[in-house]
C-alpha cells in the first residue's frame, strides 16, 4: 500500500515555480526571500542589486564598532545557498534592466530598495561647505563607492552640531568622538580611519526640536556614547527633565529606562583631563546656517527655541517656536532628520504605480502596492525602526504574498520563465553570488594583513577587478 501511495504522487504534475524579483539585497529583501523560500517551496527568487556587493544597509548602513548588528549577514549568507536563490549583482534595475521586463516575465516583483536620499532642513545656509548630512558621513566611513570621496575637514573643526537625534546621530557623534585606536581593528575604511586621526573635533552638540520623551533614539545607544571612554556628556538642562516628571508615573518601560540613563549621567561630574564632550540639547529648531568664508568650514547655527505643547501623553506632542533665538558656534554640520525613497525608474510607466513625493515612500497596503507588486522594508514604510523591526515587517509582507498565491490572487500566469526571460536584456555585468563570494575573500585577506575583519573595496571597478 505504501508503494502504492507513493507511485501515486509521483505521476502528479509539479506546480510550476512562483518566479519572484526581488529589488535590492540589504536586510529586508533577504529576510523576504527567507519566508517565501521556507515557506512556499516552488518559490524561486531573484535578488537584484545595482552594486556588486550585498547586503545593504547592514554592511553600508551599520557603524563598524557594531559587528554584532552585522551578524545577520551569516543568515542571509545562508539563504544565498538555498537552491531556490539567484543573486543578480552591479545590475541597477531601470538602468540595466527595465522594470516593465520585469514585471513581464515574473510572477511577483518585490520592492525592497531601502531609502537613498536625505530629507533636508530647507533652512538659508544650507548648502554652505561644512554642513554634511550623516547619511554620506556613514557611508564614507563605511565604503559605500558613491560617498568614497567625501571630504570633511575635520582637521578643521572643534565644534560639531548634529541636527536630529536618532541612533545615526548617536552614530556618528560616538564615531566623531571615539579614540580612533579603537575603530583599528574594525571594519572601518583605511581612508575613513587615516582621516579621523587627524580630527581636531572636542565638541559635540545633538540638537532635537522636541523633547526626551520623543527622541528617536535607543537606550541602547544613547548608554553606549554615555560610556565611551575620556568623552563626557554634559548636564542635561532641568527644564528638559522637569517636562517629564509629570509623566514618569504612566512611562512605558522602555522610556522610563531611558529618562533615567540620562538623569542619572547627567549629575556625573566631569572627570579630570577628558577634553571631549557632547550634549543633547532639546527644543530648538534650526533657522539659519552661517558660512565662515573660507570654503571649507562653518561660523555658527542659529536656533529658535521651541516650547512643547503636550496636554497627556496619549497627545502628539508638538513643537511651537517661541521666536527666541540662540546660536552656538559649529564648524561642521551633520544633518540628522530622516531618510526619504525616490522611484525608480519606470516605476509609473512599467508598474503603473505612483510613488508618495511628499512622504517618500511607494504607496502600499500591508505591503501591496499593485496586482503581482509589493514593498517591504523603508521604501514601504519609510526609514524606521532597526533591523529586527525590518525582519518582522519583511516576514509579515512574505505571508501576505503567499497568501495571495495560495488564493491564486498571484502566480497562475503560465508566461513567466523568471530570470531566463530577462537575463539576455540586462546590459551590465551581472556579478552572481560565486563571484561576490571572490570579492569577500578577497577583501577579508586584505583586512587580515591589517589586523581587521576585512577591508572593503570603495569602488565598483576594485570590486569588479578581482573577478578579472
Amino acid at each position: 500500500m505504501r508503494h502504492r501511495v507513493a507511485a501515486a504522487y509521483s505521476t502528479a504534475a509539479p506546480a510550476q515555480p512562483f518566479n519572484v524579483a526581488i529589488i535590492g539585497s540589504g536586510p529586508a529583501g533577504f529576510y523576504t526571500a527567507l519566508r517565501l523560500l521556507e515557506r512556499l517551496p516552488v518559490t524561486r527568487v531573484d535578488m537584484f542589486e545595482a552594486l556588486p556587493v550585498p547586503f545593504g544597509l547592514s554592511r553600508f548602513g551599520v557603524a563598524p564598532d557594531h559587528p554584532e548588528v552585522k551578524a545577520c549577514q551569516d543568515r542571509f549568507t545562508e539563504v544565498a545557498h538555498y537552491p531556490g536563490f539567484n543573486y543578480i549583482g552591479n545590475t541597477e534595475v531601470g538602468r540595466d534592466v527595465a522594470l516593465a521586463d520585469l514585471k513581464a516575465n515574473y510572477h511577483a516583483v518585490i520592492l525592497a530598495y531601502g531609502s537613498h536620499k536625505d530629507r533636508l532642513l530647507g533652512i538659508p545656509g544650507e548648502n554652505s561647505p561644512g554642513v554634511f548630512s550623516a547619511r554620506e558621513f556613514v557611508g564614507w566611513y563605511n565604503g559605500l563607492p558613491e560617498h568614497a570621496g567625501l571630504d570633511v575637514p575635520l582637521d578643521m573643526a572643534e565644534d560639531v552640531t548634529i541636527v536630529g537625534n536618532g541612533n545615526v546621530a548617536l552614530d556618528v557623534a560616538r564615531i566623531l568622538l571615539a579614540d580612533t585606536s579603537r575603530l583599528k581593528s574594525t571594519d572601518i575604511t583605511e581612508h575613513a580611519y587615516e582621516k579621523l586621526k587627524t580630527s581636531k573635533i572636542k565638541r559635540v552638540r545633538i540638537a532635537a526640536r522636541r523633547g526626551i520623551l520623543q527622541s528617536a533614539f535607543t537606550t541602547k545607544e544613547v548608554r553606549e556614547l554615555i560610556n565611551e571612554p575620556n568623552v563626557y556628556m554634559n548636564p542635561l538642562k532641568d527644564e528638559y527633565l522637569d517636562q517629564v516628571r509629570p509623566f514618569l508615573p504612566v512611562l512605558e518601560r522602555t522610556r522610563k529606562r531611558l529618562v533615567s540613563v540620562l538623569e542619572k549621567n547627567s549629575k556625573l561630574a566631569r572627570p579630570e583631563g577628558v577634553e571631549k564632550t557632547w550634549t543633547l540639547d532639546y527644543l530648538i529648531s534650526p533657522i539659519e546656517i552661517k558660512a565662515s568664508g573660507n570654503g571649507k568650514t562653518l561660523e555658527s547655527t542659529t536656533f529658535e527655541v521651541n516650547n512643547l505643547v503636550q496636554p497627556e501623553l496619549s497627545s502628539p506632542a508638538r513643537a511651537i517656536g517661541s521666536g527666541q533665538h540662540v546660536t552656538f558656534k559649529n564648524e561642521l554640520l551633520f544633518r540628522s532628520i530622516g531618510y526619504k525613497s525616490v522611484p525608480l525608474e519606470g516605476l509609473h510607466t512599467g508598474l503603473g504605480v505612483e510613488f508618495d513625493q511628499a512622504r517618500g515612500i511607494v504607496p502600499n497596503t500591508d505591503g501591496r502596492v499593485a496586482p503581482g507588486v509589493y514593498a517591504v522594508g523603508w521604501v514601504k514604510t519609510g526609514p524606521t525602526g532597526v533591523i529586527a523591526h525590518t525582519m518582522g515587517e519583511s516576514f509579515e509582507v512574505a505571508e501576505n504574498l503567499i497568501d495571495d498565491y495560495k488564493q491564486g490572487i498571484v502566480g497562475t500566469e503560465q508566461n513567466r520563465p523568471g530570470f531566463s526571460g530577462i537575463k539576455d536584456k540586462i546590459t551590465s555585468r551581472i556579478v552572481g553570488w560565486g563571484d561576490w563570494e571572490k570579492i569577500d575573500a578577497a577583501e577579508k585577506t586584505k583586512g587580515l594583513s591589517e589586523g581587521k575583519p576585512r577591508e572593503k573595496f570603495t569602488s565598483v571597478d576594485e570590486m569588479l577587478n578581482v573577478l578579472e
